[in-house]
């Protein structure tokens, strides 16, 4: 398994590129890992790569991407060698491909991977959401600290739609009750299945939608659509720029269906070493949702190279 970063790096300005590059790659990634999930001892001391060093990857979205830079520098400026495979896909592969060993480190969110995890699980807490996902994941992997940034899947709306419902930022899901019939909603495919997703909003909120638009993971295509009133509402996570630039109203998620939605890394058991880990927790503990906030901005709004916003934030938290 190689990688070359001027490749990586270069890939990123082409997501639809990369997607078919790296979906050609899964299926030949797809045998290399061990079918050993037993586990013992340090979980971080296991199933040691040879030559490869550590592999970060990411979801297929702007932050992914710029949190696995983030990642991948600091790790690099602990003397680690690191290659990256950006812009992978959504979790149905990524999460394959960290137990195969494909990948070693991955930014996830606590409470969508415990929703992926297990469906009726309900944490109250920070805390309580890693040891649920710790209980359901696999014996191969194994998460390392949550830091306090936040981007949590919503439901928002568009300014006319909110206008015409007189709907606020302080309005509730529960306050589309009545409305959500002729709305027409926008997400990933994936949102359509989901617990915390279409699935959720009808089991928790009795939300039932005029109908459901495939898009994107609340990128471009979304927002596009929710703009130009395709969709009325749509998936589009809290730290994302567009809500402030095009004045979409986020809608409170008063039952807590997406639950948490903490930055955090998941790991391939042994890829990683005690400086490794320092070196990640290290970057979990600086890193607040004001933060992200910031950096997303720059990337997606200031159109930055990620790779340059995460070398420049790492720098200036002392961490690069």
């Amino acid at each position: 398994m190689t990688s070359n970063n001027r490749i990586s790096r270069s890939i990123r300005k082409n997501r639809g590129a990369a997607a078919v590059a790296l979906a050609a790659a899964t299926a030949l990634l797809a045998g290399c890992g061990s079918s050993d999930g037993k586990s013992g001892g340090n979980p971080l001391e296991e199933g040691k790569k040879g030559g490869d060093g550590v592999v970060v990857g990411s979801n297929n979205f702007a932050e992914s991407i710029l949190l696995a830079d983030i990642y991948g520098e600091a790790l690099k400026a602990k003397g680690i060698k690191v290659t990256y495979k950006p812009n992978i896909g959504s979790r149905e592969t990524t999460y394959g491909l960290l137990k195969n060993g494909s990948i070693s480190v991955l930014p996830e969110y606590n409470g969508a991977l415990l929703a992926y995890l297990d469906q009726k699980a309900a944490p109250t807490s920070v805390e309580g959401t890693t040891q649920a996902i710790e209980a359901k994941l696999d014996g191969k992997l194994a998460l390392l600290k949550p830091s306090p940034a936040q981007d949590k899947d919503s439901v928002t709306l568009n300014a006319a739609t909110a206008k015409k419902y007189n709907l606020t930022d302080k309005s509730s899901l529960a306050d589309l009750k009545d409305i959500a019939k002729d709305l027409v909603i926008g997400g990933s495919p994936e949102f359509q299945t989901r617990h915390q997703g279409l699935v959720g909003l009808k089991d928790v909120y009795g939300l039932e939608f005029k109908s459901f638009k495939a898009l994107d993971a609340g990128g471009p295509l979304t927002q596009a659509a929710l703009q130009k009133n395709t969709v009325q509402a749509a998936d589009i996570f809290t730290t994302d720029p567009a809500i402030v630039k095009q004045k979409f109203v986020v809608l409170q998620d008063t039952k807590n269906l997406f639950g948490f939605a903490n930055v955090q890394p998941l790991v391939h058991k042994g890829d990683l070493d005690a400086k490794g880990t320092d070196a990640l927790d290290a970057v979990s503990a600086k890193l607040d949702t004001e933060t992200l906030l910031k950096l997303d901005t720059e990337v997606q709004t200031e159109n930055k190279d990620p790779l340059d916003v995460a070398k420049a934030w790492l720098k200036s938290a002392g961490l690069g």
